[in-house]
């Protein structure tokens, strides 16, 4: 069991230096351990990650800078910066920057289950099926294309 270290992880920098990137996306560890997986996001108008399921995890977003736009089970919804975004596990969830300024928001997860093993093989790679396919190897399964409309 991976314990919680006492400190502080600054923003935009990760945990031990690490950062991932995946599809475009830059992705900072803030806390690992296996009750809990933290991570802040930076998504640039025009990014997204497409509506998945997480059927082993419960995930959280506090929103801290810009609006993101969310499918929530099915209906299209607005998260604000102070937001705090709760997608109990098994429901598809999808998120995507659709304004025109830079999105920052805190996810975690709960347990953390597979998710960090995940980033690590998901950094720098840039072929999207082939993101599907390892996502639903560690407890990801992405929905098919038109879940996002």
């Amino acid at each position: 069991m991976t314990a919680l270290e006492k400190g502080i992880t600054a923003v935009g920098t990760g945990y031990g230096g690490k950062s991932w990137n995946i599809l475009g996306q830059v992705y900072f560890p803030k806390a690992v351990t296996d009750s809990t997986f933290a991570f802040e996001t930076n998504s640039d108008p025009g990014q997204f990650v497409p509506v998945h399921i997480h059927p082993t995890q419960d995930e959280f977003i506090l929103v801290q800078e810009g609006t993101l736009d969310l499918k929530l089970d099915g209906v299209w919804v607005k998260a604000h910066a102070g937001d705090l975004v709760r997608m109990p596990r098994g429901i598809p969830h999808g998120y995507f920057n659709k304004s025109d300024k830079p999105c920052r928001a805190l996810f975690w997860v709960s347990p953390m289950q597979k998710l960090e093993a995940l980033f690590n093989q998901l950094h720098n790679l840039t072929d999207p099926a082939e993101v599907v396919r390892i996502s639903a190897l560690h407890e990801v399964d992405f929905l098919p294309p038109e879940a996002n409309d």
